[in-house]
């Protein structure tokens, strides 16, 4: 079994953040950055040790970050059409 399955099954998610921070030499501009990794919901420790490590070592202050997050694994959703379409 992957790795990333077996996270999955222990209940990460697919967790994407969106962050905004300010340009270290222009702290009136504002750069974006999209950090993505499977992570524990609601608690979000992956994304709160990569802030962490942010504010300790890159210069860019941050602005404001969105965060979503959505699961990978679920069930295969299939509807009947009713129609069928052939084309000669």
């Amino acid at each position: 079994m992957s790795n990333e399955l077996a996270l999955q099954l222990r209940g990460y998610r697919l967790t994407t953040a969106h962050i905004l921070y300010h340009m270290p030499d222009t702290p009136g501009l504002l750069q974006t950055f999209l950090w993505q990794k499977l992570d524990l919901v609601p608690d979000f420790p992956e994304l709160l040790k990569f802030l962490s490590f942010w504010k300790r070592e890159i210069e860019g202050p941050l602005h404001s970050v969105t965060v979503a997050a959505g699961s990978l694994i679920k069930p295969v959703d299939l509807s009947y059409v009713g129609t069928e379409l052939r084309m000669n």
